[in-house]
This record gives structure tokens, C-alpha cells and sequence, in this order.
């Protein structure tokens, strides 16, 4: 943790630690806010590999001057570098860190582990920060993210505090330090796990491209289904509001205390794409509250807390980390800002146009503001417009002029502030004396007997070293003649630091107090003092010569592998390819086996004991199921691999880890995880497990896909890859000595999200569900959006919600080219399919994988377009070939 109390501000004495305040800067506008209101740090990206594509950002010339600003600010400044990274892309992406290390840049925010990896060959220096995109969940993923050599995890915000502290306790070994969210807008899905934008339109969150589809109206839908799972009869289910998918924004300002308390080392806002304005509105709320916090006098404001709702919100909630879920976390009668509520329609005069509004609030609105009417159920869109003129009030009513006609019952908002506006802007330009952000000196000045001035300084910077700054100005003191400058003016010339981020904390001097010089010249000479110590406060968070030299040595060394790549790596390919299918219930195993599938992966669905409201069983039935599923693999002479869910909680662990070693001992000798972490977990259970990878870890190149996963024995690739992506990164990865296995998912409902929000709660009961599948027979769920388009929705057993792509993928036809890419294995996705779907896609892949692996090369054409009109008859909404063809948007 950092103290942040600021000498010479109110709060001059602090009386413990807290949390750094860590804001959002998409401009350089909003950096100059955020440095104004008093950050401890900020994060922006630049133009390229950053997860907001579509905020204005930072050239490089201007990170530089952010980073130089920052730092004689004594701020630290953070780049997010959070994309994933195709291999094209390495190189550059390569070159990009080595120049923010180049420039004293404090940290990098990064999700992608191959560009981890190489970082820290190239600048082991250089601090890396795992982004909240890399999902880390779990104290396995914390523990495996110090072996990659990042210094602080950001972690996924649906954990919750009491989690956050269980993680900090059980990784406190590792040195690694723990940030969450504090404010700011929520993703519906857990972060880099969130394919939706992706699967719609090609615009890849992961990609920093994410076109928010979660803030669209949806309608949940139910009704029976076909053998193969299809639905029929499907029925609109009613529900609060249209946006199911759309969170409330996040707000901790009130639970600032017990934040504090926290072992977090980081409190981040959320907010690269909003205004200036409102990076500095709520950096000021939370700083002058942490600012109190540490000094031991904090109270409660109720006058921020307004002037937070005043400047963005969508309805607030505590969030995960506070215990908020559900209807208290969900937003779903409307996605844009709500701002404050000040009072409520009574009646609507439409001769006048005018209405009558009771008040609420002590706020009233002004000439400027921005209005917002909505009705009485907060849903949809409402009326905004711009209030022209005073308001006339009687009693605790007001008359308003509105554009439109409205219900009696509506709510009114003040969704813009001219006041609030008006006041942060002048905040930021002309910051209040003692508010600004200081840097402590401690100087010694001595002035010898002739004249000559020595500056001795000691700057103490915000990671708690010292940095010395030694200065002789060129003015010389003369004798005096008749009134010589005395010692106490002398040293009040010297403590001014009026307009610079520095304060004289304390000040030696040596002076005999007879000698004169000019007051304007020894202001000067204090200015040019002052700017010499920003020079070395800069010039410190600078990388040494000889190390960034080194770097550089380093990467010429190896940068040859990385440029051009697709014309090198190892041509070799598999020569046969493998059916390997997913299931989630006893009868999908029994299906596959049945249909003659080679791998199985067993996903078994089990209910934690605060879940049991979803009916899947217990927790001590999944060993029994997992040995029931090895059985039969084994009679049928299928691989048996038992396979983790992507999101894999300290509490899940907890109850399964147990099995692990006896299961082993029976034969369940490899398993597949969607996370670092849960692997992490597992082989310190039991060392000798043989461990795959599913799409959940991302593995986009080929760094990464030697660094994601240590030791696995095989891959599956992210379903974001084109074709000729996958070429190159299979090429490139073999010519490495220890190379995995690669999968490629090539049928099935892709997976577009997964929340930990449950959709079917309050509108649908959780009873008759198999005990096995967890599946209540014959139901289909949906959400269905305004283009008719109708996405699949299945509950686990920890009521987490998946939504599935409304079409299922299908590269039945491309099964070659998978295996001329050097790809192993052709995978089926069975999981929340009924058997008949399970055995008849099944047996239609086993015949397209024979033909491929036997047939001649130039008759497989005619057979595969054929097996994938059988494919098309039983798909779920139609099929397509995914990002395989075109791969995302660039």
C-alpha cells in the first residue's frame, strides 16, 4: 500500500496506509484532470494494442510528456498494452514495450502471455501488471502470474472482498500485489472471457474493439425443444426491463473504509472514454475520502456522493466485491446514465406544456442543465433535453417546461450539471491553494563566506526512495552595504514552491546573515533550483544506460525470430487428425463413445452447497461421476480427459481438488483447464497430471502458446483465429523444443459469455432439473435480440449463466486445411446438447475425420460439403464457419 496523505495539504499527518487511487486517462485532457484532482497513478493507452480502441488516446509524444508530467508530479503512469497479439503483430508490439520502458514508464497493463513471456526475456525490468482480462480468479492464477514475472494482478471483478482477501493471504509469498475496480462502468462477462461483440459483428473485446451488445434490449425466451435440442413453442418470459445484459455502474465510495482496510494495493477507477470532467469529479470524491481515511477523520460526504451520481452513473451498485448480485448488481430497465433523481412527476398541464414536479432532493435544477424524464418502471430511454429556463418553484413543487408530453409518476433527473461542470473545470485550470498534489524536499543551503550558494536536495518520490539533486546557481552574494538579507528572509525565499508540484518539507541553512543579493535574483535562483529537481525526479524513473542497452542487446538478438513470421517456423504436420468431442453429462459420454469418438473431454456439472437452489447434485457425486465416465471410455476404447470449467473459484477448488489424487490413481490421468490457475491448483495436488488447455486461456500466438500453460501436452486455440493465423502460429510454435499438441473447436454453440448474473432467477424456478445434466428436460432458454436473432442460454451448477453464439460454428468442410495447419485435433462442442444431437453430430464428424485422414485429397471436397448439409439439418440456428474464413476486425 501507499500512504497518500500529502504533506502540506489538511491532511498533513497521516495515520496509515491506503490503497493507491489509480484513474483512467483517454486524452490527454482527461490526464491533465486526473494529475489535477490528485491521483496516485494513471493508466492510458496509445494508439495501438490498448482495450479501448475507440477512446481518442495517446500518440507517442505525448506519452511521453504524460509519463515526464506525471513523474515531476510524483505520479505514476501506466500503459495498457491489454489486446491479444497476433504474431504478425509481436515484433511491433515488442518494440512498443521496449520504448515505454525507454522512457521511465512505471508499469504495463498486459493480457496476453506470450507478449508477457517475451517481455520479460527482453526488459525483465520493466513491471508488468496482469490485466483484469486475464481473468484471474483464483490464488492459482495469482501464484502462476508471479512465475510470469507480473507484479500485480488485476483481478476479476465478480470476486468478492472477503475472496480478494483469502487470495491476498494465501499468495502473500509471491510479493505480488492485488488491484480491483473501485468505480465505474461493469462487463456483464467476466473480462477476456466476453466473445459476444466478437461473434456478432467481428469487433473483439480482446481486441480492444468491443461494441457493447450487453447494453442492447434482449427478450428472454422459454419453451420446449426438438430431439436435437432445437426450441419449439418458444414463449416470452416477462422481466424488469428489456436490458438484461446491462449492469449497473460500479460505486465503492461509500465502503471506502473498509476498501481501506483491505490488502489491496489499488483502487482502479473504470472510465478511458468518458470526459475529462468526469475522470476529475470522481477522482477528487474518492481522493479527499482516502485522504481522510488515513488521517483518521473521515465522514461520510454526502454532497460527493451527489456530485458522483451528477456525472455518470447507471444506477449504482456495490458490485461483486461488496456483495451485490443480481437485481441489485443488473440495470436492466435502461443502459444510459440516469444521473440524479430529483423528484417525480404529479401532473402535466398540456396547455402550458409544462409540468409539475414534488421534489426529492435538496438539488434543484438550473438553466443549462441537462433533464432526464423516464416512467414510473425507469424503462427505456425517456425524455432528455436541456433545461432553457428557471424552473418556478412553489413549496416543494417545481414547474418544468418539457418537450413531450408525460406520465404523472415519471421520474426526473438531472443527468448534466452546469454547476458541477463548471466548478470541476475551474477545479482543473486553477487548482484551490494546498489541493495540488506536493513533492517533499528536504534541503540543505549553504552560503559560503564568499557569496557562493550550495543546494543539497533530497526528493522524496512516491515508491519511497530518495533521489539527491545538487545545484550551484551562478549567483554569487556580495557583502552588504547597508541592510543585508537576513536569515529568516533568506529561508523564507528558499521554502516557496508556489506553482510547482514541490514542497520544502524541511530546510538546513547555513548563513551568516551579512551578505546581500538582489530579492528578485534569489527568487530566481529558488526557481531554477526547483526546476533542476524536477529534471532529476524525471531523469530518475529513467532506466539506466547500461540496463536499457542490455535490452536492446537483447531483443537485436531475438527480434529476427519475430519479424516476418510466417515465413519461418517448423513446416512439419500431423499426419493423421483426431475426433475429440466435449460433454457435461453421463448420457453425452455414452453417446460419444457409442458414435466412436476418440477423445472424450467430461465437463460434470455439480452444485456447490450455496447453490443448491440449481438441483445438479452435490459436490459427492462428482467423483463417482467422473470414475463412471472413465468406465466408459475405457470399454469403448476413447481417451479420457477430465475437463475444468473455464471460471474455477477458490471455493470450487476447494471441494474438487480433494478427488483429484485418488481419481488419478484410477486412471484420470490428464485433465483440461480454462485457466492458468486452475492448472496451478492442480499440479500441486498431484504433480504428475498431464494437463491440457481450453479456449479460456487465449492462446493467440505462439509465444503464448508456449508460456500460458507450461508442460501442457495440448492447446486448444482461441476461436478468434483465422486460418492462416492458425498457420503461422502452429509453425511457429513447433520450431520450439517443447511444443504442444493444437486443437481447434470445430463444431458447436460457440460460448459468447459467461456471468456470474443469473437470468432465469425471479422469472423461472430451477425445479425438475436432471440430477445429472442439471438441465430441466425439454426446456430451452434464450435471449432473443431486436434482429430476431436467438442466443442459447444454459445455467451450471453454480448459477453461472452461458450464452452461446446464436449460430453454431462448423468447419466440417475446412478439416483439411486444420490438419495441412499442423493442427492434432478437430474437437466437437456437445456440452447442453440432448443425446440424439450428441451421437448424430458425432457420427457425421467420425465419417468427415476418416475421409480426411484416408481418402484421396481431391474426392474430399464433394463428401465434406455433403456431410455438412447433414450438419446444417441438425444445427442450432444455422451454421457458419466463424472467424475461420475472415478472421476479427483489424
Amino acid at each position: 500500500m501507499t500512504g497518500t496523505c500529502i504533506p502540506g495539504s489538511p491532511a498533513r499527518e497521516k495515520t496509515r496506509p491506503v490503497p493507491e487511487l489509480l484513474a483512467p486517462a483517454g486524452s490527454p485532457e482527461a490526464f491533465r484532470a486526473a494529475v489535477a484532482a490528485r491521483a496516485d497513478a494513471v493508466y492510458l493507452s496509445g494508439k495501438r494494442f490498448g482495450a479501448r480502441k475507440y477512446a481518442p488516446n495517446f500518440s507517442d509524444d505525448e506519452i511521453r510528456d504524460a509519463v515526464r508530467h506525471a513523474h515531476a508530479h510524483g505520479i505514476r503512469l501506466y500503459v495498457t498494452v491489454n489486446t491479444l497479439i497476433h504474431d504478425r503483430e509481436l515484433a511491433d508490439a515488442m518494440d512498443y514495450l521496449l520504448w515505454l520502458y525507454s522512457v521511465g514508464t512505471d508499469a504495463v497493463l498486459v493480457q496476453d502471455a506470450g507478449l508477457a513471456a517475451l517481455a520479460r526475456e527482453v526488459v525483465p525490468a520493466l513491471p508488468l501488471h496482469a490485466s483484469t482480462q486475464m481473468t484471474v480468479h483464483n490464488a492459482g492464477g495469482v501464484r502462476r502470474a508471479a512465475a510470469m514475472g507480473f507484479s500485480r494482478v488485476v483481478l476479476a471483478r465478480e470476486l468478492s472482498l472477503a475472496e480478494v482477501s483469502r487470495i491476498a493471504d494465501e499468495t502473500r509469498e509471491s510479493g505480488v500485489g492485488l488491484e480491483v475496480f473501485a468505480h465505474g462502468a461493469l462487463c456483464y462477462s467476466y473480462s477476456g472471457q466476453c466473445l459476444l461483440s466478437s461473434l456478432i459483428g467481428g469487433r473483439s473485446g480482446n481486441r480492444g474493439m468491443c461494441a457493447q451488445p450487453c447494453r442492447k434490449p434482449y427478450t428472454l425466451v422459454t419453451g420446449g425443444t426438438d430431439p436435437y435440442g432445437r426450441p419449439l413453442g418458444l414463449a416470452e418470459v416477462p422481466s424488469r426491463g428489456p436490458y438484461l445484459l446491462s449492469p449497473k455502474d460500479l460505486c465503492t465510495f461509500r465502503h471506502l473504509p473498509e476498501l481501506a482496510l483491505s490488502p489491496v494495493v489499488s483502487l482502479k477507477i473504470e472510465g478511458r472514454m468518458k470526459s475529462p470532467e468526469y475522470v476529475a469529479t470522481v477522482v477528487m470524491a474518492y481522493r479527499r475520502a482516502l485522504d481522510a481515511i488515513a488521517a483518521g477523520n473521515y465522514h461520510e460526504s454526502p454532497e460527493a456522493y451527489r456530485d458522483l451520481l451528477l456525472a455518470f452513473n447507471r444506477g449504482f451498485t456495490r458490485g461483486y466485491l461488496s456483495g451485490d448480485r443480481y437485481d441489485t448488481l443488473m440495470g436492466r430497465e435502461a443502459p444510459g446514465n440516469r444521473g440524479l433523481r430529483i423528484g417525480t412527476v404529479t401532473r402535466y398541464d398540456r396547455k402550458t406544456s409544462c409540468a409539475t414536479v414534488r421534489l426529492d432532493s435538496p438539488v434543484l435544477p438550473a438553466p443549462g442543465d441537462g433533464l432526464l424524464i423516464s416512467g414510473p418502471e425507469m424503462s427505456g430511454n425517456g425524455t432528455g433535453f436541456s433545461l432553457n429556463t428557471e424552473p418556478v418553484r412553489n413549496g416543494a413543487e417545481i414547474c418544468l417546461p418539457v418537450p413531450r408530453p408525460v406520465s404523472p409518476g415519471s421520474a426526473v433527473s438531472i443527468t448534466f450539471s452546469r454547476e458541477l461542470d463548471g466548478r470541476i473545470r475551474r477545479a482543473v485550470a486553477h487548482p484551490p491553494a494546498g489541493t495540488l498534489r506536493a513533492v517533499p524536499i528536504d534541503l540543505a543551503v549553504s552560503v559560503t563566506d564568499d557569496g557562493t550558494l550550495l543546494f543539497d536536495g533530497k526528493i522524496q518520490r512516491p515508491d519511497g526512495n530518495v533521489t539527491g539533486v545538487s545545484f550551484r546557481p551562478d549567483l554569487r552574494m556580495e557583502p552588504a552595504r547597508s541592510q543585508p538579507v537576513t536569515r529568516d528572509q533568506l529561508e523564507t525565499r528558499l521554502k516557496k514552491s508556489g506553482g510547482t508540484p514541490f514542497l520544502i518539507r524541511d530546510l538546513s541553512l547555513t548563513y551568516s546573515g551579512s551578505l546581500f543579493a538582489p530579492l528578485a535574483e534569489l527568487n530566481r535562483m529558488r526557481r531554477e533550483f526547483l526546476v533542476t529537481a524536477g529534471d532529476a525526479l524525471i531523469a530518475a524513473s529513467l532506466p539506466g544506460e547500461e540496463e536499457l542497452g542490455r535490452a536492446r542487446e537483447r531483443w537485436a538478438g531475438l527480434a529476427p525470430h519475430y519479424r516476418s513470421p510466417a515465413l519461418r517456423g517448423d513446416t512439419r504436420r500431423p499426419s493423421r487428425l483426431r475426433l475429440a468431442a466435449y460433454t457435461d453429462s453421463i448420457d453425452g459420454v455414452r453417446e460419444l463413445a457409442a458414435a466412436g469418438c476418440g477423445k472424450i473431454y467430461f465437463e460434470p456439472d455439480f452444485t456447490l452447497p450455496e447453490h443448491r437452489c440449481s438441483g445438479n447434485g452435490t459436490h459427492d457425486s462428482c467423483a463417482n461421476r467422473i470414475l463412471e465416465a472413465m468406465t466408459i471410455c475405457r470399454a469403448s476404447g476413447a481417451g479420457f480427459v477430465w475437463k475444468f470449467p473455464r471460471i474455477t473459484r477458490d471455493t470450487y477448488l476447494e471441494k474438487v481438488l480433494p478427488s483429484v489424487p485418488g481419481l488419478f490413481r484410477q486412471g484420470a490421468c490428464e485433465c483440461m483447464v480454462g485457466n492458468a490457475g486452475t492448472g496451478d491448483a492442480l499440479l500441486r495436488e498431484e504433480p504428475s497430471l498431464v494437463l491440457s488447455g481450453s479456449t479460456g486461456l487465449n492462446i493467440f500466438n505462439h509465444a503464448a502458446a508456449l508460456n500460458a500453460l507450461p508442460g501442457a501436452r495440448l492447446l486448444t486455440l482461441s476461436p478468434e483465429l483465422s486460418g492462416k493465423e492458425i498457420i503461422s502460429l502452429v509453425r511457429l510454435a513447433r520450431a520450439g523444443a517443447d511444443s504442444p499438441d493444437f486443437a481447434v473447436i470445430a463444431e458447436g454453440t460457440g460460448e459468447a459469455m459467461i456471468t456470474d448474473d443469473c437470468l432465469v432467477r425471479n422469472h423461472l424456478d430451477c425445479a425438475g432439473k436432471n440430477p445429472d445434466t442439471g438441465k430441466s428436460a425439454g426446456r430451452f432458454l434464450g435471449i432473443r435480440d431486436t434482429t430476431g436473432h436467438l442466443f442459447p442460454v444454459r445455467m451450471d451448477g453454480e448459477c453461472r449463466t452461458r450464452i452461446g453464439n446464436a449460430v453454431e460454428t462448423c468447419l466440417i468442410d475446412h478439416l483439411p486445411s486444420l490438419l495441412a495447419a499442423g493442427v492434432s485435433e478437430a474437437v466437437i462442442d456437445t456440452r447442453g446438447r440432448t443425446p440424439a444431437y450428441t451421437w448424430e453430430i458425432c457420427r457425421i464428424y467420425r465419417e468427415a475425420v476418416d475421409t480426411v485422414n484416408t481418402g484421396p485429397a481431391e474426392g474430399n471436397s464433394a463428401v465434406l460439403k455433403s456431410l455438412r448439409e447433414r450438419v446444417r439439418q441438425i444445427a442450432l440456428g444455422g451454421i457458419t464457419a466463424g472467424h475461420f474464413i475472415r478472421g476479427l476486425r483489424t
